[in-house]
């Protein structure tokens, strides 16, 4: 089972389906894009941030969502920014905080459900522990 993107005119996803796979050298790419007056590109259910789950080959970076962008430069399908400050990572075509991840949470604060949030006003990751 093949999954497909459809891309508007900005090259922005508007919609994902269940295809067909490839076989008998049809481009099924082409083949849909034909039949609904958009372009299409196929999708892998199996790749997040340029890693394939199951071990295989990557495939454009993401599998797409609605609201992605597909970069033909990079043949990647990139989902919406989520702050302004952050950056993309063209090898995983993800985004990233531009002061890295956020630090590894304490067995104690793992034990409380704590967790961290980005705050776009002060540059930095803030810790959030739920009040019991």
């Amino acid at each position: 089972m093949a999954h497909y993107a459809f891309l508007d005119e900005n090259n922005i996803v508007t919609e994902v389906i269940v295809g067909k796979d490839e076989e008998d050298n049809i481009d099924w790419e082409q083949h849909y894009s034909q039949i609904r007056d958009q372009v299409c590109k196929r999708t892998s259910y199996n790749t997040y941030r340029g890693v394939h789950n199951k071990g295989g080959t990557p495939f454009r970076k993401n599998y797409a969502g609605i609201g992605y962008f597909y970069d033909e430069e990079l043949d990647a399908f990139i989902p919406p920014k989520p702050f302004a400050s952050w950056i993309l990572n063209t090898e995983t075509a993800g985004w990233e905080s531009p002061v890295g991840s956020p630090p590894e949470l304490t067995e104690e604060q793992k034990a409380s459900n704590s967790f961290y949030d980005w705050n776009e006003e002060t540059g930095a990751w803030t810790l959030f522990t739920p009040e019991v």
